[in-house]
């Protein structure tokens, strides 16, 4: 009775999620104007609930190192430059001789830990709340739908431990995580997904990099179709994993990052890639309080990441 009643509320959800996008996905149901999406969860409450589960002070930074090594979707590359700019033959400045580094990034910004903004990601040129690229997608930066758009996000954090529910160290490549995953995994560690949440999932494929970086590139574990889904129809705010796409590849059919479109332009849900997640479940840290600031950028499209989970 149990199984049938989960199976059948599961149904109903897809039935919701799919009626309400099937009428028209390009209408964000915050308003014509709205640019921030699924952030539009988060209230007071929410924030104030999810500050109450700090119990240990424990902080855990959950980005990942990012520098010219590490692994990223082609033709995406990384490196730093430093200068000390005006202090040639090593004078230094003024009397006091004050030196000092300045550094410059060149790459790309969609590489290590990051956050996919709502400008990232469309279906044929269509992008969030109907925004078509002709009319926003500038080469000198996004005029809507920007990473400055994104308001910080405060909210409850919540683990799941997929490599520990399949028993092993790292998930194969392609293992799709659906709703009987996704509830399987939550029911086994005593955690709900509920409404305003980040839900990032643990599955050990970032402790390849350095190691196994041709596996790494070449596939992963990560959320299905029916998953994300399942995720969008809970109103999470942001998905998130271990991962540099977060959802499973090889993919489930012939879409290509079908997830992405279900989370992003259709559903207006962030996502969060790279995300150092084994000291949390290490620590079996399942809920926390999430906290990012996402740096100003004028229309930049993603951002390099430092969440912070705090319990």
């Amino acid at each position: 009775m149990r199984k049938s009643f989960v199976l059948g509320c599961s149904i109903a959800l897809f039935a919701t999620f799919g009626t309400a996008h099937a009428q028209d996905w390009t209408k964000s149901k915050w308003g014509p104007d709205d640019q921030i999406g699924a952030a539009n969860y988060m209230t007071p409450e929410i924030v104030l609930k999810a500050a109450g589960l700090i119990k240990t002070g424990k902080v855990y930074g959950l980005g990942i190192e990012t520098n010219s090594k590490t692994p990223a979707f082609p033709p995406r590359t990384f490196k730093v430059l430093v200068l000390q700019p005006g202090q040639a033959g090593g004078s230094g400045l003024g009397p006091n001789k004050t030196t000092y580094n300045d550094d410059i990034i060149e790459g790309w910004v969609g590489i290590g830990s990051q956050l996919d903004g709502l400008g990232h990601i469309g279906v044929d040129w269509t992008y969030y709340n109907g925004n078509k690229s002709g009319d926003f997608a500038a080469a000198d930066g996004l005029k809507k739908l920007g990473i400055e758009k994104v308001p910080p996000i405060v909210t409850r954090g919540v683990l799941l431990d997929m490599a520990g529910y399949l028993g092993t160290d790292v998930v194969k490549e392609g293992t799709a995580f659906n709703v009987a995953e996704i509830e399987g995994a939550a029911k086994k560690q005593g955690v709900e997904i509920r409404q305003g949440d980040v839900v990032i999932f643990h599955t050990g494929w970032v402790s390849l990099i350095g190691k196994d970086d041709k596996r790494y590139n070449a596939g992963e574990p990560g959320v299905g179709v029916e998953g994300a889904k399942y995720l969008v129809g809970k109103g999470v705010v942001a998905v998130g994993a271990d991962t540099w796409a977060v959802e499973v590849i090889p993919f489930e059919s012939k879409n290509v990052f079908e997830v992405h479109q279900i989370l992003i332009p259709m559903s207006g849900t962030y996502i969060l890639e790279n995300m150092n997640t084994a000291p949390l479940a290490a620590d079996k840290a399942y809920e926390f309080l999430f906290v990012l600031g996402a740096p100003k950028i004028t229309g930049a499209v993603q951002s390099i990441i430092n969440p912070i989970a705090i319990r």
